[in-house]
């Protein structure tokens, strides 16, 4: 019983580490791009799979119980939002634009 909680402390400690790693290159890619609707792709991507790295993680961190049901209903929420919003606000600047190419 001992492994099963390392291999749980383990694999926790990576997704936590790779969501920070996505939310890193996030940045980057937000200050990289000169183009709004690039950064929007990045910010977007970035959050969704950053988010759902890190609270995969700290499911796995906190064990089996109700805090992990909390955070994976938190999850679910934002997978949805996230993308929802980012094409939103996306779909936003392509209307607002008045310097865009057809």
């Amino acid at each position: 019983m001992q492994i099963f909680e390392w291999i749980r402390f383990v694999a926790g400690t990576v997704l936590l580490i790779m969501g920070l790693g996505i939310f890193l290159l996030e940045m980057f890619g937000i200050y990289k791009f000169h183009y709004v609707l690039n950064r929007m792709h990045a910010a977007a991507m970035g959050d969704t799979l950053g988010l759902g790295a890190s609270l995969t993680g700290l499911i796995l961190l906190s064990g089996f119980n109700i805090t992990s049901v909390k955070l994976a209903l938190v999850l679910t929420f934002l997978w949805l939002a996230s993308p929802v919003s980012s094409h939103l606000i996306s779909r936003l600047e392509v209307v607002t634009n008045e310097h865009m190419e057809e």
